[in-house]
C-alpha cells in the first residue's frame, strides 16, 4: 500500500512566497468554512481582499462579507466562478448536486476546483462539474481558529502552480497534508474530520467526572481544558511515542495505573477503534449516495 506523502509545511510552509498574490479566489457558498479561510488568508496578508469573490443567496450575508473583509460578494454561483482561478466549493453536502448542475461545463482549463464537501468523491465532482482539475479536501472544525488539519488530494490534471495555490490557501486553516491516493481523504474524514467529536466527548466525560467528585463545573472545565492542551503540546514537542509518554506518568501501583486498568477493562481502545471505523464506513457510503444522486 502506498504511503501518504506529506507536504513540507513543517519547513516554513513549503510554499512559494506570494504564490496567491496574482491569483483570484472564488468561494461558491460563503458559510463558516469559507469565512474561516478568508479570515486566515487576509490575516496573513496572503492575498488582496479585492482578489476574492464569494457567492451567497442572502443579501444580509453578502453585506457581512463585504463589511468584514472588503471582498466582493455576489448572489449567483456562476457569476462567482467566472472570476476565480481557484474555485472553492464550500457549500453544504445537501445542495452540492444542484450547485454542480449550475456550474457544469462552466469551468475553464486554467481553473482548479477545490471541494471541502464531505463524502463527495473526485469522480462525482469531475462528472458533476464537467471538469478534470479537481482537488478534494477534508478540513476539520479547529480550522475556524487557524488550528485545523486539512488532508487533501488532487487529480493529475492539477498543475504545479494550481497545487501551490491550493496548498497556500489551506495553510490559512492550520496544517495541511497532501496525500497521493483519495482513499486517505476518506480515512482522514473518520480520523481528523470527525476527530474533534471524539476529543470533545472525552473532555465532556472528564469534566462530568470532576463534577461527580465535587468540583464546581467551571473549575473542572478549566482543569480539563488546560490538561488536554498541555498534553497535546507536550506530546508534539517531545517527539516520543504515545505509549512512552503514557509510561512516563504511570507509576507501578499508582493512580494512573489504576485508571488505565479500568479504561482497558472497559474496552476504551476497542470503542475508539470501532467508532473511527464506523465513521469511515459512513464516509464511503455517503460518497456512494452522492454519486448515485449525481448520476440520477
Amino acid at each position: 500500500m502506498t504511503e501518504p506523502r506529506t507536504s513540507s509545511r513543517d519547513a516554513g510552509n513549503g510554499t512559494e512566497p506570494g504564490i496567491l498574490a496574482d491569483a483570484r479566489l472564488a468561494f461558491v457558498g460563503a458559510g463558516v468554512m469559507a469565512e474561516s479561510m478568508i479570515a486566515g488568508l487576509l490575516a496573513r496578508g496572503m492575498i488582496d481582499p479585492k482578489r476574492i469573490v464569494a457567492s451567497h443567496p442572502r443579501e444580509d450575508r453578502r453585506k457581512r462579507l463585504r463589511e468584514r473583509f472588503g471582498i466582493e460578494a455576489v448572489e449567483g454561483n456562476r457569476d462567482a466562478v467566472t472570476r476565480g482561478d481557484v474555485v472553492l466549493l464550500t457549500v453544504k453536502p445537501q445542495v452540492l448536486t444542484g450547485v454542480m448542475r449550475q456550474l457544469h461545463g462552466r469551468l475553464e482549463p486554467r481553473q482548479v476546483a477545490v471541494s471541502v464537501v464531505a463524502g463527495a468523491g473526485i469522480d462525482t465532482l469531475s462528472r458533476g462539474l464537467g471538469h478534470d482539475a479537481i482537488v478534494r479536501v477534508m478540513p476539520n472544525t479547529p480550522a475556524q481558529i487557524g488550528q485545523g488539519m486539512s488532508v487533501w488530494t488532487s487529480t493529475p490534471d492539477v498543475d504545479e502552480t494550481q497545487r501551490a495555490r491550493v496548498k497556500a490557501a489551506l495553510g490559512a486553516l492550520g496544517e495541511e497534508l497532501w496525500v497521493e491516493e483519495e482513499k486517505y481523504v476518506d480515512m482522514a474524514t473518520a480520523l481528523s474530520g470527525t476527530g474533534p467529536t471524539y476529543v470533545f466527548l472525552m473532555m465532556e466525560a472528564l469534566i462530568d467526572a470532576g463534577v461527580h467528585m465535587g468540583f464546581p463545573r467551571r473549575i473542572a472545565e478549566q482543569i480539563v481544558l488546560q490538561t488536554v492542551a498541555g498534553s497535546v503540546a507536550f506530546a508534539r514537542d517531545s517527539g516520543k511515542h504515545m505509549a512512552e509518554l503514557r509510561n512516563m506518568v504511570t507509576s507501578p501501583g499508582g493512580t494512573s495505573a489504576e485508571a488505565i486498568y479500568q479504561m482497558e477493562k472497559g474496552g476504551l481502545r476497542t470503542v475508539f477503534s470501532r467508532a473511527v471505523y464506523a465513521a469511515y464506513q459512513r464516509t464511503t457510503s455517503l460518497g456512494e449516495e452522492e454519486a448515485a444522486k449525481e448520476r440520477g
